[in-house]
């Protein structure tokens, strides 16, 4: 595994970087000790530097609460999300299908948030029964369980109404320790039978939609950052980039140890692991 254990050394060896937010570097409420001082080292150092987030809101929206953590407007170059990924390919029918305007649309999120819909001029509807389209871009399931979902969705599923999950985490973190994310629902929904469209970290075209947002540098170049292996280290590998796991977020609790073997036994290519972006 690469000696790379610190920003210095991964300020000498790449000039576009693409990292994580929720666990990598802030816990939701705030930045991670250390983290704003590196997002600006790099920035300092001429390197580019993307947030790459697993979010169905805009880049723009989080952007926003990103600064309102604490986070200084300099510190990042693009604010890249799975929700703007998923409206790029629905537009340009990448997607697999290209949903129309009036899409009746059900969506799942982690309030209120109808942000794709919103942004695709979908139609709202409050029962998946009566969808064309179902939306999984956030989850509540650490309140109200996965049976519910089940529940709620095995009609549209048995329906075959196609759905678009713009938050691949299997796990988000909560207050109470780690529950089942909005990639749980939509694996849930698979297994119901129903088809799902997946728009974010590990898939391909998130990787993609950076890549020509700096400008396609070379791959040599550029570093995936996160804390977990099955989305920002397996996507990165994947497309191709250096893969640097911090063990923070839903990593936080497990050895350097057991992520190499979990990392091994996926074939997932680990570049290193450093304890904290710092």
């Amino acid at each position: 595994m690469s000696p790379l254990k610190t920003i210095d050394h991964l300020i000498d060896r790449y000039d576009v970087f693409l990292i994580d937010q929720f666990g990598t570097v802030h816990d939701g409420t705030k930045p991670y000790p250390g983290a704003t001082e590196a997002l600006l080292a790099l920035r300092a150092a001429g390197k580019t530097v993307v947030i790459l987030s697993n979010s169905g809101k805009s880049g723009t929206d989080n952007a926003s609460r990103f600064l309102k953590l604490g986070f200084r407007p300099d510190s990042f170059d693009h604010f890249v999300t799975s929700g703007d990924v998923a409206v790029d390919l629905a537009q340009s029918g990448r997607l697999g299908f290209k949903p129309a305007p009036g899409t009746r649309a059900f969506t799942l999120s982690s309030g209120n948030d109808r942000n794709l819909s919103d942004r695709l001029q979908f139609t709202p509807v409050e029962d998946a029964a009566d969808a064309g389209l179902i939306v999984i871009s956030g989850s509540q399931a650490d309140r109200i369980g996965l049976d519910a979902y089940e529940t709620v969705l095995r009609p549209a599923a048995q329906a075959n109404v196609p759905a678009i999950c713009t938050n691949p985490d299997i796990r988000m973190i909560t207050p109470e320790g780690l529950a089942p994310g909005a990639g749980s629902i939509a694996r849930l929904y698979e297994a119901m039978g129903g088809t799902v469209h997946w728009v974010g970290k590990p898939h391909g075209p998130m990787y993609e939609y950076a890549h020509r947002l700096c400008g396609l540098p070379a791959k040599d170049r550029i570093v995936g950052i996160g804390d977990s292996l099955e989305h920002d280290i397996a996507g990165a590998a994947s497309f191709g980039i250096d893969a640097v796991l911090v063990r923070r977020g839903v990593s936080a609790d497990i050895s350097r140890e057991t992520l190499q073997a979990h990392a091994g036994a996926a074939g997932i290519k680990l570049t290193t692991i450093m304890d904290e972006l710092a």
